[in-house]
Order: structure tokens, then C-alpha cells, then sequence
């Protein structure tokens, strides 16, 4: 496993949207604002796992809970160290029951539980970013003070020096604010965290502009997957 999302990706989960996700009854209340065209979101999932494995990860496509529109965002709902995952605890209480399922997905595949986000603590993984011996958490509406606490007892063992700060309300978690692009390098948005935050890295910032122009995927050795339509700023920096 990674020690920091800024090294080269070689294996990656993800789910791809099927029934769950384009179900109507279930959308509202899972905080999906508005259904997505089936054809198109399926189209778009499937180029972009074609591009990770042309770049040489292995991707897992793991099939989505019934019942759970969101758990085609995996990241979410376990956090992957090097010694094994972190079982965490969904701060959407329509997420709960994510957590048994992607645990169960990843020992499968050889990935141990090495521990639990318990209540009343909430983690998810959109908040906390690996970059090299450091560890961003981020405090949000998903992520609250008692699962930081629990999470950051566990990262300090594993060696990792563990920033948290406060997420603004501009982003729904520290990811769509703040990525790896490579080691030692972030790209953040401005204003998005405090100054001394991100001290030791090299940062390309950009404007925030819409709902996450801080998010990509960095794949490594300076290659990074951004979304042209919705991060347009984000790519401009990057070149």
C-alpha cells in the first residue's frame, strides 16, 4: 500500500455506478442533488479506468451495496495505509453499513483491518490525505472532532505527522481543497487552509472556483487526472 498518495498508484478500488446509484427513491435522502444520466455516468466511470490502468494500476472494481447510492465513492469509507486499512465511520448516517461492506471487499484482496473509527466519532477518507510522513485531516460536516482524535492516535504510531484543521464550508470534504501531485508537492486552493498548514511542500495554487477545484488524481512520476470540464483552473496551474 501507499505511504503517500503522492507516490505512483498501483493499485486503486473503485465502484462503478449501477443500480444503486441511479435508483430514485434512494437519491434525496443519500445527498445526490439530482440524478445522473445513466449511459453518460457509466460512459465517464469507464474512461477513467481505463486511463489508471494505462498508466499501470491494478483496478479493482468492487460492485456497489445495494441500497447505497453513495458507495460508488469508496474512498470514503476506509482509509489505506501501509500496514493495512482503517475501518472508518461514515459521518452520513445514510452511509452507515458502507463500512462492513468495503472491509469485507478489501480483506479479500489481502488487505488487513488494522483498525476502527468507533462512534460517537465520524471519519471519511475524502478528509484525510497521505503525503508523505505528514497526514492532513481535515474537521468537517462528515468528519468530526472525536474521529480526528481517534484517527490521529493511530497515524502518530504508524509515523506520520498528523495536521488537522478546519474545513470550510465551501468544500464538502479536505479533498475537494487540497491533493497530492507529488512528493512533496500539493496543489491547494487559496485560502483554503492556513498559511503554516502545508509548510515543507511545494504548492501550486489555484482559484476556488466550483465544488472541488482542489481534487485530482495523481498517478505519479508527474501524472495527474483532473476533470478539464469542472477543474479547468486546476489544470491551467498544473501546466
Amino acid at each position: 500500500m501507499l505511504k503517500s498518495e503522492g507516490d505512483r498508484l498501483k493499485r486503486v478500488v473503485v465502484s462503478t455506478p449501477q443500480n444503486a446509484y441511479f435508483d430514485v427513491a434512494t437519491h434525496e435522502a443519500a445527498n445526490i442533488p439530482q440524478l445522473a444520466d445513466p449511459a453518460a455516468t457509466i460512459r465517464q466511470h469507464d474512461r477513467l479506468k481505463d486511463t489508471m490502468t494505462s498508466f499501470g494500476a491494478d483496478v479493482v472494481d468492487v460492485p456497489e451495496l445495494a441500497g447505497h447510492p453513495n458507495s460508488v465513492f469508496p474512498r470514503d469509507v476506509a482509509l489505506c495505509t501501509p500496514a493495512g486499512h482503517i475501518r472508518l465511520r461514515m459521518g452520513l448516517e445514510v452511509r452507515r453499513g458502507e463500512e462492513d461492506w468495503i472491509s469485507r471487499e478489501l480483506e479479500a484482496m489481502g488487505e488487513p483491518q488494522i483498525g476502527e473509527i468507533t462512534a460517537p466519532g465520524t471519519v471519511e477518507g475524502g478528509d484525510v490525505i497521505l503525503a508523505d510522513d505528514v497526514a492532513f485531516v481535515g474537521l468537517s460536516g462528515r468528519t468530526n472532532a472525536e474521529g480526528a482524535r481517534q484517527l490521529s492516535s493511530m497515524l502518530s504510531k504508524m509515523g506520520y505527522e498528523v495536521r488537522t484543521t478546519v474545513v470550510g464550508e465551501d468544500y464538502l470534504h479536505l479533498g475537494g481543497a487540497l491533493s497530492m501531485i507529488g512528493p512533496g508537492m500539493v496543489i491547494c486552493c487559496r485560502g483554503a487552509v492556513p498559511s503554516d498548514y502545508l509548510a515543507g511542500f511545494e504548492i501550486t495554487e489555484v482559484k476556488p472556483v466550483g465544488l472541488s477545484p482542489g481534487n485530482v488524481i495523481c498517478l505519479g512520476d508527474g501524472e495527474l487526472i483532473a476533470n478539464s470540464a469542472e477543474n479547468a483552473r486546476a489544470v491551467e496551474a498544473l501546466e
